[in-house]
Formats: C-alpha cells, sequence, structure tokens
C-alpha cells in the first residue's frame, strides 16, 4: 500500500537566508513585516507501511548532526494563520520526480529500505505582521509573497500538505493525423495543438512525404518526431541553405565555407563535422588504469595515444525561462557530447560563457542601464540569469567532478541610434558550455551498426522533462510560442545521475580493445526518438516501449519517444557483451535498459508490443516483419526522415546600420570614464562566477581562471594535462566580440578570432596550424536583416582563419535569439563565439597576466606588441557602451599576417622562459589590460604610451585594438625586443611595474601627460564592484563585504616549507612488496583518481573499490593497510554532507564490523578529504572519545565532530593558506611548520562540534594538526582566508594516535606544480618537479613499511 509519511525540521532556511527574504518581501508589503518563520517538510513516499526500526533510520538520515530533535512528525506551524500572518508551502512540481528525490531513494535503497519510492521537500514560511492586516490587503499580497518565494517554472504551492504524489493524470493516447484525407490543414493542426515549430516549407514537404510517397498518415508521434528531428535546432538548415540576398544567390552554404577553412591548415583532426564532439592528434602519455572494471583491482600505469577532444553548445532558451535548471541541463548535455564522441571519450574540464542584458540590480544603479525598458513575464530577469544560471552551470560542474576553467560575461541592452531606435538586447539570454576532454587514438570511429546488435540506453528514467525541447528552442521569435509549451520544455538536472553514467562509460573505455560500446550517441534535443535513429542509422531497429524505465506511470508514448529528460546516452553493444555490461552498470548502480534490437531492414519501429522485461532483445526476420505490419506509434524509414533532404531556401536582405559618431561628454577625464568601465559585467572583475566553480577537482588542471597571491579572475587561456604522469596536454581559449559586430559583422567577427589569438598566445602550443576551433552562433538570423548580417560575419570568419591557417572543426547554432516584448520584437546583438584548441607539449609553458617582477624585489620592464597600426578606434568598445553609444569606427583586424608574426615571436619567447607576465587587450582597451596585470600581481605599475597616431588620451587607452602586454626582466629584455624585431612585429616598451602591495602606485601616461595618478587598491575595488552587487545575492552578505574589505589590506600570502620535496621522486608502479590500500569511492565521489595517483606516485599498490563491492560482498577491509575516502558529493549531498555515505556502514552490520576491526589493528590508518573527512567525523573516527554507544534502533549516537555549512552559505573553491602543525599524524610527520597553499572545494566544510570542550579537548592533545592561517601565517576565522568559517581556523583533525587524519582541503590536487595555481617567488625551487604535499602520501607510505608485521 502507498503511503506518504512527513517529517519536519527546523529552521527550514539559515537566518541570514531568511533575513534576506524578509528584506525583500518588505518592498512588496505596505504592513511591516514582523518575524518569518520556516520549517522544510519531508514527503517520504513508501510502498509498504514502515517498521519503527525503519523510521528511527529514516529519521537519523533526515534529521540535523548536531540536533537531531529539530527533526518532528509534528509540524510547528499553525495550523491556520491568523489576521497578522500568512502562510505559504512551496514546494518541487509533481509531474517529475526531483534529482533531490532521485539521490534521498538511493540512499533508503543502500541501507536496505527499498520500500521508499520518493521523497520531495517542501519549504513553509509563516509570515508575521506587526500588527493585524485587514483581510482584503492580506488577499492581495498573496500572490506577489508567493512569486517572490518560489520558482514558477520547477516549483508550485501546496494549499493543502500533500497526501499522495499521484496525479489524476491518464497516459494520453496517440493518434493517427489525418492528412490523407485532410492534406496539409491536419498538419497544421496537430502542429498548433503539439507547438511542432513548423514552418511553411516543412508543412509542404511532410504533407506530400505521407500524402504522396508514403500514402499514409502519420501518427502524432511521429510529427512530433519530424519536428524535433528535423527542426533548426537539429538539422541546422539555414547553415546548409540556399541563401540568397537582395536577390542575388550565394554560391555556397554556410556550413561550406566553414568546412573550406581545413583546407589551409594542418591535417591534425581525427574527428571534424561529424560526432558529437571534434578531437585533435594528441600524445603518448602514461595512463591510470584499474586490472578490472567489473570488481574491485589494483591500478597500473600504461601507455598509449591520447587525442584531445572539444565540443562547445549552447543552452539559450531553457535558461531564459528557468535560469538555474536549464544552465544544469546544459551543462550535462555538453558533458554527454564529450562522451558521445567516437566509442566513449573522457571528461576532463569545462568551459562557460553568459550572455544577458541590462542587470537592473537594486541598490546598484549602473548608469548606461535603462530601468524604465519593459520585459516579458516568461523570461526571468538578467541579473536573475547572471546569478542563478551560473549557480545552475557550477553546481552540476560541482557534484559531477568537472572544472570549469575558462569563461565569459557580457551585459547589454541599448536603444541603438536611428528612426527606428531599434532595441538590442540579451532578453534571451546565451548560457554557453564548452568541454575538453580526451579519448584513446583506437577509439576514435565508431562501429557500423549490425543486424542483432542490442540497443542500449544508459542512465536515469524517463520523466516529462524538457518536451518539445527541440522545436521551442527553434521558434523564431521566443514568446511566440504557448507558455505552457515552454513549461513543458523546462528541464531537470541530476548530475548525481551523469556521473554514474560517466563512470560505466569509463570503465568500458579502460577495456581497451575489449570496449563494449560499439557506437555511443548522447540523448539530447528530440530524445529517444532523435538519439535512437541516429545511433541506427542507416540499418534500422526495433524498439519496445516497454524495454524503457518510467520515472512516472503517466509517461504516454509521444512523451517516451520525444522527451529530452537528461543524463541518458544510447549505445550499440554486440549481443554477447551484455552480461559484461550488466556487471560494469551493477557496480556504478547506474539504470541500464536494453531496449531493442537493430534490424537491418532501414526502418525505425517503436512498438508497444509486450516483451519480456530482462536480457538481450532477440527478434527473428518474421518476428520483425510481423511488427512492422502492425499498428505503430513510429514505423519510419531512415532514408526518409535521416536522409539528404532538399535545401531550405533563405530570402534575406541586407539591413543599414544607422551608425552615428562618438559623442563623449565634453571634458571627460581618463578617470572618470574608468570609474564606469571598470564596472561594465565584461569588464569587471568574474570573482562571482570563479569563487563557486570547482576548478581542481580531476587534479588535470595546469591553468584556470584565476592567477596571482589573491586568486583573482584573469587567466587568458586555460590549459590542461593529459596524464598525472606527464607534462603533455592542450590550451582552450574564449574569443566573442558581439558588439563590434552591431556596426560591422565582418569586423566583429575578425576581432573575435583575434581575441580567441590574444589569449591562446599566453600557452605555448604544438604549431599554429594544428590550432582547431569551434564556432557557436546565436543570431536571430531569420529576421530582418540578421542573415546578411550573419552570412557576412561567416564569410569574414572564414577568410581570416584560412590566413592565419587555424580552422573550425565543429560548433552548434542558434538562431532565435529574439523574445517578444509587448508589440515588439527585441533582438539579442548576433553573437559568434569562437573556442580553440591546440596540443601544449609541455604545459608548464604558461604565463599568467598577474606581474611578478616586483615580488622579487626588482623592477619588470611592460612592452606593448601593438598590431593595431596606430590606429585607436573607440566603436562598439566598453567605453561606447557604458555612455550608451555605439560609435561608427570600429576596431579591425587589419593585418592577419602580422598577427601571425606576433603570435609566434611570443610563443617563441614563452617557449625560452623570458616573458613573466602578460594579457591581452580587448574590453576596456590597454588602459584596462595594464590596470588587470597590476590587479592580479597586486602590484603597482607606471607607463607612458607615446607611439599612438591619435593624440586624444581617451582613444588612445579605451580603444580595443588588437594587441597585448607583456612583463620582461632587465635581463630578458634585449632578448624580447630582437625577437619582435627579427619577426617585423612592433613592440614598444611602455613602462615598469613595480611596488607591491594594494597601496601601490598606478600612473598611466599618454604622450607624457598624466592620465591616471591612483592607489591600486581604489581602481582594483571599483573593478571588484560589480562583482560585490552579484556576490550579495548569492552569498552571505557579511562574508563577501568582508572580502572586498580585505583587499584594502592584502598583499598576499606567504609560503614556508621546512623541508625538501625534491628528494621525493615519482613512481609509476608499485614497489616491491608494496603495502596495499583501498580508494573507496561511493555514488558521487569524484576526486578518487588524483588520490589514487597521488598513492601510486609514492609506491602504493592502490585498489578501485566502490561502495557496491562492499556491500555485495566482493571484497572486505582487512586485506587493506589504509582506506582512502576521496571528495566529492556522495548521493549529492541532498540530505547532509556524507550522511548517505555514513548510513551505508552504520546500518549495515556485517559492514559496520569489519569497519571496526579494521580500526582496531595497530597497523593500518585511514585518510578522509573532504567528502571522505565528513564521513569520518560521522563514523566517529575523529574526536576525543571511542566510539560512542548507539541509541535505540541501532542509530548512532551524536558524534563529536561535525561539518557544517559554510558561513558563505555557498560553495566555495579556493587555495586558502594552511599551517601544518605539531601533531600525532603519521601522514604530516616531518611537515611541522610548513605553510602552503591548498585547493579546498566544498559547502560544508565548518568543524563543529558536540560541545565547546570537543575542540578545548582536541586542541590539548595536538590532534588539530592542520589550521586556515592569514597572510602573516595566524590561525583565522577572517573570510576568505578561512573560506568556512571553522572556529580557531580548524582545517583538519587526526586521532589520539595520528592513524586516522581528517581534512577539508585537498592535497592530493596540489602534489605538482602544475595543480598549483599560483607559486611565489621564494619556494619555486623547491618546487622543480613534485609539490610538497606529496610529501603527507609518502609519509603514509613509510609508515607503512614502517610498522609491517
Amino acid at each position: 500500500m502507498v503511503n506518504v509519511v512527513r517529517f519536519y525540521r527546523t529552521p527550514g532556511l539559515s537566518p541570514s537566508v531568511t533575513a534576506e527574504k524578509q528584506k525583500a518581501l518588505q518592498k512588496l508589503s505596505p504592513a511591516e513585516i514582523k518575524s518569518i518563520t520556516t520549517e522544510v517538510c519531508f514527503y517520504v513516499e513508501t510502498q509498504e507501511l514502515l517498521a519503527d526500526k525503519e523510521i528511527l533510520q529514516i529519521r537519523w538520515v533526515l534529521a540535523p548532526v548536531l540536533s537531531p530533535n529539530n527533526l518532528t512528525d509534528v509540524t510547528k506551524m499553525p495550523l491556520r494563520p491568523d489576521s497578522k500572518s500568512l502562510f505559504f508551502e512551496v514546494g518541487p512540481r509533481l509531474n517529475f520526480s526531483t534529482a533531490f528525490s532521485t539521490n534521498a531513494v538511493s540512499i533508503f535503497s543502500a541501507i536496505g529500505l527499498k520500500k521508499v519510492s520518493r521523497v520531495e521537500i517542501s519549504t513553509r514560511y509563516l509570515i508575521r505582521f506587526e500588527s493585524s492586516v485587514k483581510p482584503e490587503t492580506l488577499q492581495s499580497l498573496e500572490e506577489p509573497i508567493l512569486a517572490a518565494l518560489h520558482d514558477k517554472m520547477t516549483q508550485c504551492q501546496y494549499v493543502e500538505p500533500l497526501t499522495s504524489f499521484q496525479l489524476d493524470k491518464k497516459p494520453d493516447p496517440w493518434y493517427e493525423v489525418n492528412i490523407m484525407e485532410e492534406g496539409r490543414a491536419a498538419l497544421e493542426k496537430v502542429n498548433d495543438h503539439l507547438g511542432l515549430a513548423f514552418d511553411n516549407w516543412d508543412l509542404d514537404y511532410y504533407t506530400e512525404l505521407f500524402k504522396v510517397k508514403l500514402a499514409r498518415n502519420p501518427t502524432s508521434v511521429e510529427c512530433f518526431d519530424l519536428a524535433q528531428s528535423n527542426s533548426e535546432h537539429s538539422r541546422h538548415w539555414f547553415f546548409k541553405g540556399d541563401l540568397v540576398v537582395d536577390g542575388v544567390s550565394h554560391a555556397k552554404s554556410l556550413i561550406d565555407m566553414i568546412i573550406e577553412t581545413q583546407e589551409t591548415t594542418n591535417q591534425n583532426n581525427v574527428i571534424k563535422f561529424s560526432d558529437n564532439s571534434s578531437a585533435i592528434i594528441g600524445y603518448p602519455v602514461r595512463n591510470l588504469l584499474p586490472t578490472n572494471v567489473t570488481e574491485p583491482s589494483p591500478f597500473q600505469v600504461k601507455s598509449s595515444n591520447k587525442h584531445i577532444i572539444f565540443t562547445a553548445e549552447t543552452h539559450n532558451f531553457p535558461t531564459g525561462v528557468a535560469p538555474f535548471s536549464g544552465a544544469t541541463t546544459g551543462t550535462g548535455g555538453r558533458i554527454r557530447d564529450v562522451q558521445g564522441v567516437g566509442r566513449g571519450g573522457y571528461v576532463i574540464a569545462g568551459t562557460a560563457g553568459y550572455s544577458f542584458g541590462n542587470l537592473l540590480i537594486p541598490d546598484y544603479p549602473l548608469p548606461w542601464e535603462d530601468e524604465n525598458q519593459t520585459y516579458p513575464s516568461n523570461f526571468a530577469p538578467a541579473v536573475e540569469v547572471a546569478v542563478e544560471a551560473s549557480n545552475g552551470a557550477s553546481d552540476y560542474g560541482n557534484k559531477f567532478g568537472e572544472p570549469v576553467v575558462s569563461g565569459f560575461a557580457r551585459s547589454f541592452g541599448m536603444v541603438l541610434p536611428g528612426k527606428s531606435e531599434e532595441r538590442r538586447e540579451y532578453i534571451k539570454p546565451i548560457m554557453f558550455s564548452g568541454g575538453i576532454g580526451s579519448m584513446d587514438d583506437n577509439m576514435v570511429d565508431k562501429l557500423v551498426p549490425e543486424p542483432e546488435m542490442q540497443v542500449v540506453k544508459l542512465g536515469g528514467p524517463i520523466y516529462r522533462i524538457g518536451v518539445g525541447g527541440g522545436a521551442a528552442s527553434s521558434v523564431q521569435v521566443q514568446g511566440d510560442n504557448k507558455a505552457n509549451l515552454d513549461f513543458d520544455a523546462v528541464q531537470r538536472g541530476d548530475a548525481e545521475m551523469e556521473q554514474k553514467l560517466n563512470r560505466v562509460i569509463r570503465s568500458c573505455l579502460e577495456l581497451g580493445e575489449n570496449n563494449p560500446i560499439c557506437s555511443i550517441h548522447d540523448q539530447g534535443a528530440g530524445g529517444n526518438g532523435n538519439v535512437l535513429k541516429e545511433l541506427v542509422e542507416p540499418k534500422g531497429a526495433v524498439i519496445y516501449t516497454k524495454r524503457f524505465q518510467l520515472g512516472d506511470p503517466t509517461i504516454n508514448t509521444l512523451e517516451l519517444w520525444g522527451a529530452e529528460y537528461q543524463e541518458n546516452d544510447a549505445i550499440l553493444c554486440r549481443t554477447e557483451d551484455f552480461a559484461l555490461l550488466q556487471q560494469i552498470a551493477d557496480r556504478e548502480r547506474c539504470p541500464i535498459n536494453f531496449v531493442g534490437m537493430v534490424t537491418g531492414d532501414g526502418k525505425v519501429v517503436l512498438t508497444e508490443k509486450p516483451v519480456a522485461t530482462n536480457g538481450p532483445v532477440k527478434l527473428g526476420l518474421d518476428e520483425v516483419a510481423a511488427i512492422q505490419k502492425e499498428k505503430n506509434p513510429v514505423n519510419l524509414d531512415l532514408e526518409f526522415v535521416l536522409g539528404k533532404m532538399p535545401r531550405k531556401v533563405f530570402q534575406m536582405e541586407k539591413y543599414k546600420v544607422n551608425l552615428r559618431p562618438l559623442e563623449l561628454p565634453t571634458g571627460l577625464k581618463v578617470i572618470d570614464a574608468l570609474n564606469r568601465v571598470l564596472r561594465l559585467p565584461s569588464v569587471a572583475s568574474k570573482r562571482y562566477l570563479t569563487n563557486k566553480v570547482d576548478r581542481s577537482v580531476t587534479g588535470l588542471v595546469a591553468q584556470q581562471q584565476c592567477v596571482g597571491p589573491l586568486h583573482t579572475p584573469l587567466a587568458d587561456v586555460a590549459v590542461i594535462a593529459l596524464s598525472y604522469f606527464d607534462t603533455r596536454g592542450s590550451a582552450t581559449s574564449i574569443g566573442e566580440q558581439p558588439i563590434k559586430g552591431l556596426l560591422c559583422p565582418a569586423a566583429g567577427a575578425r576581432m573575435t578570432v583575434a581575441e580567441t589569438m590574444s589569449n591562446l598566445v599566453f600557452a605555448a602550443i604544438s604549431d599554429v596550424k594544428d590550432i582547431k576551433c569551434s564556432g557557436n552562433w546565436m543570431w536571430a538570423a531569420k529576421l530582418a536583416g540578421e542573415g546578411a548580417a550573419l552570412l557576412e560575419a561567416c564569410e569574414a570568419m572564414c577568410k581570416v582563419m584560412r590566413q592565419l591557417g587555424i580552422a573550425v572543426d565543429g560548433g552548434k547554432d542558434s538562431l532565435s535569439m529574439a523574445a517578444r516584448v509587448g508589440r515588439d520584437t527585441v533582438k539579442a546583438p548576433g553573437t559568434l563565439v569562437v573556442s580553440n584548441y591546440a596540443p601544449c607539449p609541455d604545459i608548464r609553458k604558461v604565463v599568467t597576466p598577474d606581474l611578478k617582477a616586483p615580488r622579487t624585489g626588482k623592477e619588470g620592464l611592460l612592452v606593448f606588441v601593438d598590431l593595431s597600426g596606430g590606429k585607436s578606434r573607440l566603436g562598439g568598445t566598453a567605453l561606447a557602451q557604458v555612455y550608451k553609444q555605439l560609435g561608427d569606427t570600429v576596431a579591425d583586424l587589419d593585418d592577419p599576417e602580422l598577427l601571425l608574426k606576433a603570435f609566434q615571436a611570443t610563443q617563441n619567447l614563452i617557449t625560452a622562459g623570458h616573458v613573466l607576465a602578460g594579457h591581452d587587450v580587448s574590453d576596456g582597451g590597454v588602459v584596462t589590460c595594464l590596470l588587470e596585470m597590476a590587479f592580479g600581481g597586486v602590484s603597482g605599475l607606471k607607463a607612458d604610451i607615446v607611439h599612438r597616431d591619435s593624440k586624444c588620451p581617451l582613444e588612445v587607452l579605451f580603444s580595443e585594438e588588437v594587441g597585448w602586454v607583456l612583463e620582461v626582466s632587465n635581463s630578458c629584455i634585449d632578448k624580447v625586443l630582437f625577437e619582435f624585431k627579427k619577426a617585423k612585429v612592433p613592440v614598444y616598451p611602455i613602462g615598469v611595474s613595480s611596488g607591491v602591495g594594494p597601496t601601490s602606485k598606478i600612473e598611466i601616461s599618454v604622450d607624457g601627460e598624466s592620465m591616471v595618478d591612483s592607489l591600486m587598491i581604489d581602481l582594483f575595488q571599483a573593478w571588484e564592484e560589480t562583482s560585490l552587487a552579484l556576490e550579495k545575492r548569492q552569498a552571505s552578505t557579511v562574508c563577501v563585504v568582508q572580502e572586498h574589505q580585505s583587499l584594502r589590506k592584502r598583499s598576499g600570502p606567504e609560503y614556508h616549507i621546512t623541508f625538501d620535496p625534491n628528494e621525493i621522486k615519482i613512481l609509476t608502479e608499485p614497489t616491491v612488496n608494496a603495502p596495499t590500500v583501498a580508494v573507496i569511492r561511493e555514488e558521487g565521489s569524484n576526486g578518487d583518481r588524483e588520490m589514487v595517483a597521488s598513492l601510486q606516485m609514492v609506491g602504493f599498490n592502490v585498489w578501485d573499490v566502490t561502495m557496491e563491492d562492499i556491500v555485495s560482498r566482493k571484497v572486505t577491509l582487512d586485506r587493506f593497510r589504509g582506506i582512502i575516502f576521496p571528495g566529492g558529493f556522495s548521493y549529492a549531498d541532498v540530505l547532509g554532507s556524507a550522511k548517505g555515505w555514513a548510513a551505508s556502514f552504520v546500518f549495515d552490520h556485517e559492514i559496520k564490523a569489519q569497519l571496526a576491526q579494521f580500526r582496531a589493528r595497530d597497523d593500518t590508518f585511514s585518510f578522509g578529504v573532504c567528502n571522505g573527512c565528513q564521513l569520518l567525523a560521522l563514523l566517529q573516527w575523529i574526536g576525543v572519545s571511542k566510539e560512542r554507544e548507539e541509541e535505540e534502533g541501532g542509530v548512532p549516537a551524536v558524534p563529536d565532530v561535525f561539518l557544517d555549512h559554510n558561513l558563505s552559505e555557498r560553495y566555495e573553491s579556493r587555495f586558502p593558506t594552511v599551517r601544518i602543525d605539531k601533531s600525532p599524524a603519521i601522514m604530516l610527520k616531518g611537515m611541522e611548520g610548513s605553510v602552503l597553499g591548498v585547493w579546498i572545494a566544498h559547502a560544508e566544510g565548518r568543524f563543529n562540534y558536540r560541545s565547546p570542550q570537543i575542540y578545548t579537548q582536541l586542541d590539548r592533545q595536538n590532534c588539530v594538526p592542520i589550521r586556515y592561517v592569514d597572510d602573516d601565517m595566524k590561525p583565522t576565522e577572517d573570510y576568505p582566508m578561512n573560506p568556512n568559517g571553522s572556529k580557531y581556523g580548524v582545517a583538519g583533525i587526526c586521532s589520539a594516535d595520528g592513524r586516522h587524519l581528517a581534512m577539508m582541503p585537498h592535497p592530493e590536487r596540489c602534489v605538482l606544480p602544475t595543480q598549483w595555481p599560483w607559486i611565489p617567488h621564494n619556494i619555486e625551487s623547491d618546487m622543480t618537479t613534485v609539490a610538497p604535499w606529496l610529501k603527507m602520501f609518502q609519509n603514509a607510505y613509510n609508515w607503512c613499511i614502517a610498522s609491517k608485521k
């Protein structure tokens, strides 16, 4: 019997979040709000009644760790609000289970409570007013307050407490569309009813296809299928179409021009234009692999050739309507593009970009924004997109375990000059997601489908998610579709499920030649209908509806076939590999469904026929023929659906832009202009984006966004390694210059390409002609003038790429970048984003923007590589935008050959080690380039620019012509100048870098006349202010203000090493009779491989062990000397960090006994990092007590130590400084007194205690070996030096005997110099091959050898 049990927990929200909500609600209410009380309600659905013991277990999982009595069976809210109050309960929409529920159910399943089938959480608000309020006033407040308390796209109000999750809904039957009798009118009717976005060409084509060629009626499912599979989103009709401009037919399609860029570049692509991602030739590297992926096994290091993958896409429409969830699923979809290349790819890192309208931040006016403009209700406000979209993408990557290493952000909204006063704004935003990865050279080619191959779906069950997203995203003007259909296209992300899916694919790849995946495609737009047809093309298949796992029993066949439910891939495998795949999936707890069989007749048939639920699908020819004769929801010839189709013809006209000369205020001073430009989002600090996203997970990141002693987000290029044991990898950078494109689309495209090159130049690459690019086009291409502008931009991009010798090898388009605002159509600026990538023969050869010479006690010399040809054009610049103008003369790449020469000369100098720092001139001009170099190095500078033709200082400093600035030492200046002279590249010494600290002087002159004379900190804080305003909307105001204020007194940390790391030698194989250790991973662990690598480097025999291995008794702990619990998000931390992981141990008596026995041995050790640290605390392996008595029903007692939420109330990604103190910790022996930087990445890292006496005793026993310290090396609680607010700076705790160590920082991500984001000059010589943190692992190894019995 299905039952819903409710549990209540108070408070529902933290005090600071509640206070912020009260502040926001007070603005909506004329009556004074006295208080807001909150609680959460857990709705637990069970298929049977719960026993008392099971209820106790559920209560332990749901209750707060240190205050379990805050979980009750009855609400603490009044049953009925009085005249002084309003009550609301807000929870997720019930049409599909949330990712929260999926993970909560997994926790209960892991501890044996399989009768729990769904768990949802709601938030309940009691809003009290100071005095009685009239009933009509209360009633009038309900709607606006409710709107402010929830996201209408993903949540709804619960008027009454839920008693069931069942919806009064039955699956709608599919039906035939009567084209044979009604003709096109029948198709028009279904087009409107299902929101298919068919245009006139589509309606005519499909009417003829079914009425004439096939002579039958299509089904509603087939019509829906065709709308998704052949939408602009999926088919790219415009880029492949015939273009007619002002009556003149264009000779080549856009895609033909783009492909031709390959003719003038190195032929280093192994995949281009033909798969989920593109790939280029990489390097032979040494890889870390388990010896057996189906069971616990030791790791080994094997050499192979690894190629480099890149892909990029956008998720604009879903992000516009529901920013958080839209961005999560955009990130997830792009990750699956990396997974789905060839026969499988390895995910390494991501990039992210956001373009949004005017922010209109309350209490933070920006003078160029117009607060009187109107905005549509069906799109989220720009400020919400900026915060919540980046939150969503970051949250997904953090939980999956993919670092974000590069990105961009742009805000634009302006009424353009001219009679029409056309408004251009990113009302429909851009959510851009790129991904870089690797693949094995023998997995490049997908195998051709063969009859009897199994059609397999990997990943989560089907939900009513993203129904019709491909068509919805293809609507020409967003807002022309029905609002309820927009709701259907909204999606949800489940990073935990994506990670399970990823582990299955990784395991298959690690089988090498025995990889059971013959072909793989990611599921995206169009759902099963799209991915399965593409997978089996051209052979065809029979697919069984009954073989799919449904997350919602009310799913109908159309939704099963067309929903874009996320975290799903489709693969082909041979029947004989059925058992192997099932075994891998079971070990990784990843759902797997064998849904059909390849037939070979070229037809895709979806049948509702009953079929056995288990085993491979086996069909004879007669059975296939019999199924095809039946009435089926889908029975399509692939030739008609995916075969070559007639090109669409697009009639376009050129659109003349009415340009006006830039008119700046009379007497405008440079410093006043700077105070605006430094606050423009495209120029200003991106700290609000980087602080919250993991930039270190995988341990393969060699360069991410943040640089210098304060980790300022300024890096031009991102670099990743392909292996832990080699210094080969890849670099990637991004370019986008859409505002310049408003003046001249061709110039905008050329400047976009130039920006990618001037960013990439700072990482030494193999060869310019090895550079390949992804081109992503976001344009309202089918609206007046825009198609011709896109064509102009594409022609320019292709021409300049051919001149440079680089090429496009993939990309995506989104051609409906317009929104309906009342009766008006508001187009976004046509936007081209170019992401390039190239092989890096040595990932150590990277130059960052932060000035470095002053920290060595010397002056550095600043040289300006100026490729402007003496021009100083201000059109489309940041300066123009902040004065609400475009201007008329735009910067351009006038001499591509000169750029090529400058690029190569700079590469030569970087390879030779002659460049200290470097930064490109882009948004904001050379003045912001110089300032950002100073901000990064917390240094001063003095510069004088005298070589430009223009005598207007504003033009010289703020024009955004192509070029870059280098910092070089006195000893290298002659070599640098000679290199550029030899290449005939103009380079100009313009000044010096000098002074360290926030009060350093910034002096910038033009032709000897001072334009900027300021303290570095004053300009630095101005540059940070927009980020601060956005930070206040996503984290504790107290914390973010504290960080902003701390900039005024911080110069950077000091590091100190008390031993010689150079004595440690890296090993790749275990030593003879090496101690055996297990890295134990749970669902959601994502830091296991870098942990394995660190242990492997010092000689351990390291085993890969999953919790499923332990639970299924495939391995016992008695064979190991050490057990290591890595970082991550076990079960996505939905019920508290490591709570589910701990439950798997404490509620299984046999496993619990194994743990006790392991702990009792005196020759064992354990190490928990991040999520593993949280686990050791819950297991009570750290603290002052022996394991404490269990409470009633086997429920663990309250532990001594608990890791609570960060005081900043968000996930923190930082590189703080820690001090290692004297302690019994075996892993820290000989490291006492060292002060080191270390990566942290957590949301719940604040050490808390059962009572204050616990800490006192731990401190007395020297069991606090690691503390966060300030720049003076003293323990601190100040944010962000202490990123979580732990009292006394506690970063780790060990047991009294020193054998068990739990710490929140990630030393395993800091064992190599390339993994450090900043290395001060004083310790560079101590870190030639390894970093100090590797000693921890060597200490563990040495202890095992010394204590061997």
